[in-house]
Parts: structure tokens; C-alpha cells; sequence
């Protein structure tokens, strides 16, 4: 592997730059940016002037109509999106705003993107876009139909190996890292040591908000790379009821310290046939939002491990309903400063499955990589392979020849919309079960999302048919499944002016 990335030359509008002057750059126009916010109303110029140099840093490979719809939305200071940016700004305390768009715009999405497209033809593999890993097992709730509560606290990565990681995935392209659990602030000490080494990257971390206070805060804001996903799930009812009593208190404390010292956060939402109501209701979003929460993570409940709870997979109808609804959240007729993702439900925007490294993958506290932090089957560990050799291990190496696992993007998982698929993969690898718990093979596994998948076919069929469609400008698939993808356009979509040639070329 191509190592010391920071001294690599890339080929920018401007000529050749080093890592390190182009980050000096990027801070310096940021710092301006930032300042001159704070002094005016009047942001656009510098917003403006944002978007110019990130069409620069591309060159040709910029995609000139996206830039162009972004420096149309800039333009205009009601656009809703435009607006959350500034409120965003306004509140967040300065030094983690500039850090913030600086690894997580320069580096990740600028630099960190470009990296990634290279190295994914040099060595024929998926490269994702962000890493995912468990900094421990250990965690102090026990969550109904959770695994990581049932894994003790056995398992920990060291400093060392997280530090492997993320020096490793630098070398890659990868400057985000979002770390879970387990509760990962039960390492909060090294997580800390972690940030100020790797002062480039972005973490998020996915917290309970238990072990959350006033002098962690204060060690976020000097370091200014760490952002959080708090979870809750609705009411103090039924949040209590699947987390434990007081849990609810926990986090609205946690929120408020946050807001306090300009800490960015959103929420984390496991939503679930009890609780899909209570979590995207108005009053619910009206709450996180007045307490400073910008954006939500909502995850459908996977029936994972011996200790699952089937019974909380959402019925058919709770599913459309949370297609429906997260889109009018993130619809002009909204006004919340409110940005939702579901993670299920959003595959038509990024392709189907993002898992097995195609833009993400996930390293569990006993070092195993696995395809998604929802697929607990391994064949390497970080221990003993580079964060390369995982992504061309066998198991990864399956997954990038199925993506994308269904045509149809509201059936994106080999697992829950998919089961035979994810059989599959796992006898033709060879991988291993690495549930902690209790071993559980890929049968076991699957045989509980079989009638789901069965039930959610035919509504996810008819709803796919309604969505308006186009043709991706790029899609990280293995080659001749970009063939048979790209296909199905030509047969049904009509090509966009000025994208034959783009296309051809990814072809």
C-alpha cells in the first residue's frame, strides 16, 4: 500500500498541491468563511465561493450540473436547507464548526472522495467511505432485543488497533469514522486520545448518553472533531420501556449539555413496530429539535443474534408509513431544521446496500470485520490482516459481486429483504459467526427475515414502481453488475442530456 498520503501530490484546478498546503488552504478559506458569517446576513458570497473552489479541487471530473443546483439552492437565503446550514453555524461553537467542515468537507467528502475512486480501480475492491467500528462490548444498559448488551465486556479493541484502523483507512481515502458499541464512551479516555492524534479525521459516535458531563464536553470543544448520534426512541414510555428507566433523562440531560457548549449532534433511532409512531411524530421531532438536535439517524430493527425480538420488526403497513413520512420531513412543506436519514429506507439515493465496504463496513470490538455492523460473519480480522486485505477478502469480495443485491433500492438488504442471498454468500466464503452471545449461523439468522422479506415484496414492488427514477452519474459496483444495472435505464429511463459520455466511461 501506497503509504504517507499527507506527502502525496494531487492534481487540483490550480496545479499540483500538496496534502498539506491544500488543507492550509481549505483552513484559511474556512476561518474567513466563518468569521465573516458571524459579521454579516449576507453569507452567500462566501458560500459562493465554497462551492467554486470544491468544482476546482475536481477539475473535470466535477459534476457540473450538481454544482450548479447547489449554487442555485446558495443563492436563495428562504431555501430551507440553506437556512439549517446557518442556524447550524450560528450555533455551534466556532473551533468545532471549522474542524467539522474542514474533515468532514475537505477531508472526507473534497479530498477523501477523490482518494477513494482511485484506489477502488487500483485495486479492484470496494473502498468505502466511512468505517465503522466497536471501541468495546462493554456497555451499561440492556436494551430489549439488543445483542451488544448480551456480550459482556470481554471484548475491547486496543488503542493500538484503533489507531490501526484509522491510520490504515487514511491511506485509503477514508476520514470519517463512526464509532458504536457496546457503549463506546466506556473508553472514553482513549477515544479522546484517539481524536487528537488523528486531529484530520470526523468521528461520530452513537451514545447512550449515559456517561456524557461537563468535563467531557469541554475536551469535544478543544479538540473539535467529534460529532454524536444520541439514541432515543420517542416518549419517556416508550423509550424507558426497551431502555431502562431513567434512560429518557439521560439524554434530554446529555442534549442539554450539548447545546450548552455548541457540541453538533442528531439522534440515533431504532425504530420498531411499538415505537414507529412515537418516534417520528410532531411533538417528538418539535422536542429534539428545540433541544439542538440537526439531523436523525432511523434504523429499522434487525432481528440479530439468539436474543432477538422478532416481534419488533415493523409490520408492512409501519414500513410505508416511515417511507412517506421521512420524506415529507425532509420536504419543503417541513420547516423543522430537521435533517432525517433512514437507513433503510434511503437506498434508492445511495445505491442500494452501502455494506461489505462499498461505502461502509464495520469492525467489531474483538477485532472481526464484518460486512455491516447488522451482519455478524467474518473471515479476517484486524489483528492480523490491513484494512485492505479485509476489503479483499473473501466475504467482501462477495458482496461487491452482488451489488446491488435487488434492482428494486426499497429491498436493498441481503439479510432482511434478501435472506437466500446472504446464505449464500456466507457458505460460498467460508465465513464464520462472530456473535458473541451465542454462535448463530446464517440460516438461524435468516430463517427469521424470511417472511418479512416475503410480506415486504409486493409493497415495496408497487411503491418502486411510482419513484422517480434517473441514471446514477456513479455507482460503485463491481464492473459487470454496473453493466446489468446501467441497463435496466437504457431499457426504461431515458438518458440525461450530457451524461453518454460519463456513463461510457464508468462502463
Amino acid at each position: 500500500m501506497e503509504a504517507k498520503r499527507d506527502r502525496r501530490t494531487i492534481r487540483t484546478g490550480k496545479g499540483a498541491l500538496t496534502h498539506r498546503a491544500q488543507r492550509r488552504f481549505f483552513s484559511i478559506l474556512i476561518s474567513r468563511l466563518l468569521r465573516n458569517v458571524h459579521q454579516t446576513k449576507d453569507r452567500t458570497r462566501m458560500y459562493m465561493r465554497l462551492a467554486d473552489e470544491a468544482a476546482r479541487f475536481y477539475g473535470d471530473a466535477v459534476n457540473k450540473e450538481a454544482i450548479r443546483q447547489v449554487k442555485e439552492a446558495l443563492c436563495d437565503p428562504d431555501n430551507r436547507w440553506v437556512k439549517l446550514i446557518n442556524r447550524v453555524i450560528d450555533e455551534t461553537d466556532p473551533h468545532v464548526a471549522k474542524m467539522t467542515l474542514l474533515n468532514l468537507g475537505y477531508e472526507a467528502f473534497f479530498r477523501g472522495t477523490k482518494m477513494i475512486r482511485e484506489n477502488r480501480e487500483r485495486y479492484h475492491c470496494n473502498i468505502p467511505w466511512l468505517i465503522l467500528f466497536d471501541p468495546t462490548d462493554a456497555c451499561n444498559m440492556h436494551c430489549e432485543g439488543c445483542w451488544s448488551g448480551t456480550y459482556g465486556r470481554k471484548a475491547n479493541l486496543s488503542y493500538e488497533e484503533m489507531d490501526k484502523i484509522v491510520t490504515e483507512g487514511k491511506e485509503l481515502g477514508v476520514y470519517l469514522y463512526m464509532l458504536t458499541g457496546g457503549e463506546p464512551l466506556v473508553r472514553k479516555d482513549d477515544i479522546l486520545k484517539l481524536a487528537e492524534k488523528h486531529n484530520d479525521v470526523q468521528f461520530a459516535i452513537y451514545d447512550n448518553s449515559t456517561l456524557i458531563d461537563d468535563a467531557f464536553c469541554r475536551e469535544v470543544v478543544r479538540l473539535g472533531n467529534l460529532m454524536f448520534q444520541l439514541s432515543i426512541e420517542g416518549t419517556p414510555d416508550t423509550n424507558d420501556a426497551r431502555r431502562g428507566i431513567g434512560h429518557y433523562d439521560a439524554v434530554m440531560h446529555a442534549m442539554d449539555l450539548f447545546r450548552q457548549y455548541g457540541i453538533l449532534f442528531g439522534i440515533s433511532v431504532c425504530y420498531t413496530k411499538y415505537n414507529v409512531e412515537a418516534v417520528t411524530s410532531d411533538d417528538f421531532l418539535k422536542l429534539v429539535t428545540d433541544k439542538g438536535a440537526r439531523y436523525g439517524f432511523y434504523f429499522h430493527y434487525m432481528p440479530v443474534g439468539v436474543n432477538a425480538v422478532p416481534e419488533l420488526l415493523p409490520s408492512v403497513e409501519q414500513r410505508k408509513y416511515m417511507i412517506g413520512r421521512i420524506r415529507q420531513i425532509r420536504s419543503e412543506d417541513c420547516d423543522l431544521p430537521f435533517f432525517p436519514m433512514d437507513f433503510q429506507n434511503d437506498g434508492q439515493f445511495v445505491g442500494g446496500c452501502i455494506a461489505g465496504g462499498r461505502d461502509y463496513f464495520h469492525i467489531n470490538a474483538s477485532g472481526d470485520a464484518e460486512p455491516c455492523v447488522f451482519i455478524h460473519f467474518s473471515d479476517t480480522n484486524i489483528r492480523t490482516h490491513s484494512i485492505l486485505e479485509m476489503l479483499q477478502s473473501p466475504l467482501f469480495m462477495e458482496y461487491r459481486k452482488g451489488q446491488p443485491f435487488n434492482h428494486n433500492h426499497l429491498r436493498p438488504c441481503p439479510m432482511l429483504e434478501n435472506p437466500e442471498l446472504l446464505r449464500q454468500m456466507v457458505k460460498r466464503s467460508g465465513a464464520h459467526s462472530t456473535n458473541a452471545e451465542a454462535l448463530e449461523d446464517a440460516d438461524h439468522l435468516c430463517a427469521k427475515c424470511d417472511d418479512y422479506a416475503a410480506a415486504w415484496k409486493e409493497s415495496a414492488d408497487a411503491i418502486w414502481e411510482t419513484q422517480p427514477k434517473k441514471k446514477p452519474l456513479y455507482e460503485n459496483y463491481e464492473p459487470e453488475q454496473l453493466k446489468k444495472y446501467m441497463a435496466q435505464f437504457d431499457k426504461v429511463y431515458p438518458i440525461r442530456e450530457g451524461q453518454q459520455e460519463d456513463l461510457r466511461k464508468q462502463a
